[in-house]
């Protein structure tokens, strides 16, 4: 059977995973970034946003092949709320979860109420069948498309999924939700094998993807820094320790044989996700860390030669002004070689999107009109504290960022994005949350 898979925009480790296992499974597959009716009459949709759901070119798209016929599979993040799937984008089906197992039988046998792991619409109602068992970690290479070297994702070609599950419980996360607490990591020779097939078609520099990078070959919560070392070393062997990072690592998931590893086989930065500096608010996110544990690993990569980033989220239901000056604070004292900022954002079946289903509009940062310093911009109050907070970080950098007049209409734009972004999901989960 002749199949294209659409992954907008990028390709996404999940599509090309998808891809390979239809591949080896006999079908002609066609891999594409672009929003384009395809010819061949099966179309799988890997969507990883909230925002897909609400893109009229992938609505048109979809119902355009519907009408000439062909059939649509939806599949990927999204699909951890498949009633919203199906009332946005009413495809034929949605492949529910990991779908590795699902996504052969649904193409090959079509719809059917016996097949695990989808859901459907039956007579404009829908179905949610019970879920596909948590699928096998040894498993076929993936379909990698030739410009995969032309693709830069926060500076790699892709990121390889190395193990599956998180032990946090980070509210506003999809991870333990999609894939468990239980960590499940991939044979060490089936990820080299990978890394290799990235590296003959072009892939410039892989990093590492599973939640917290360091988590690779954990066993029952404990950490096993030896299987990631090897990790670490047998990618740098393929692609040159300048072309692997391993970024994304929890607070309290370092040990120093890790960080040392980090330096040695990787371009040496660490991405944390540290969110807040008030502890309060680090409860109400369910981070499981506290503000002492991001100093003192920042403090631990800072001893051992690494560059450090982090990740802050403002605008969370409940952060107050008090709360938003101890992030302020916080950065100020941490001095990060880089900083991302976001407005906290309800992915749909997180604890976050159920927390905000239930904070009224005129609680909601995300809504209530900013009356403070950046009033006149017409801002809310996240947009404002997202804005805000873009400017100040570049104050405290280890080498100063002026903010010029283009950095500060590039931060403004990006905060008012992320604010149109969020008030649209809101609504879209508000409005499935009352049916």
């Amino acid at each position: 059977m002749e199949i294209t898979i659409l992954s907008p925009g990028i390709y996404t480790y999940g599509a090309m995973l998808i891809g390979g296992v239809l591949r080896d499974a006999g079908h002609r597959v066609t891999l594409t970034r672009a929003p384009a009716v395809p010819a061949n009459p099966v179309l799988l949709m890997s969507l990883f946003s909230t925002q897909h759901l609400l893109d009229p070119a992938i609505r048109d798209l979809i119902r355009t092949h519907r009408e000439r016929g062909g059939v649509v599979y939806v599949g990927g993040p999204v699909s951890a709320a498949p009633e919203m799937v199906l009332g946005e984008l009413a495809p034929d089906a949605v492949v529910v979860g990991e779908g590795e197992e699902t996504v052969v039988r649904l193409v090959e046998e079509g719809v059917s109420p016996d097949l695990s792991g989808i859901a459907f619409l039956d007579a404009g109602r829908p179905v949610v069948m019970p879920p596909a068992p948590p699928a096998s970690m040894d498993r076929p290479l993936p379909l990698i498309p030739d410009d995969i070297g032309s693709q830069s994702v926060r500076g790699a070609s892709a990121y390889i999924e190395t193990h599956r599950g998180c032990i946090g419980g980070c509210t506003f996360c999809q991870v333990p939700r999609f894939f468990g607490r239980t960590i499940r990591s991939r044979p060490l020779d089936r990820i080299v094998e990978e890394v290799k097939a990235f590296a003959a078609h072009g892939a410039t520099r892989l990093s590492v993807s599973g939640g917290t990078g360091s988590l690779y070959g954990s066993t029952g919560g404990e950490m096993n820094p030896e299987a990631f070392i090897a990790l670490l070393r047998s990618m740098a062997e393929v692609m040159g320790q300048k072309n692997v990072s391993s970024p994304d690592i929890r607070v309290d998931c370092i040990t120093d044989e890790i960080l040392d590893a980090v330096r040695q086989y990787t371009i040496g930065w660490v991405f944390f996700g540290i969110e807040s500096g008030s502890e309060r608010v680090l409860r109400m996110m369910g981070k499981g860390a506290t503000v002492r544990q991001v100093e003192e690993a920042v403090e631990r990569c800072r001893a051992h030669g690494l560059r450090v980033a982090g990740s802050f989220i403002v605008g969370y239901p409940g952060e107050t002004e008090r709360d938003y000056e101890a992030t302020k604070d916080l950065i100020a004292a941490l001095s990060l070689d880089d900083v991302f900022v976001s407005s906290a954002e309800p992915i749909p079946a997180t604890p976050l999107a159920d927390l905000a289903v239930r904070t009224p509009r005129d609680k909601n940062p995300a809504f209530v009109p900013h009356t403070g310093e950046y009033r006149a911009l017409d801002l809310t109050e996240s947009e404002a504290r997202c804005f805000d907070l873009m400017m100040h970080a570049d104050l405290f950098r280890p080498q100063l960022r002026l903010v010029t007049d283009e950095v500060y209409n590039t931060y403004l734009a990006e905060a008012r994005k992320q604010g149109r972004d969020i008030r649209a999901a809101t609504e879209l989960i508000l409005r499935y949350a009352r049916a």
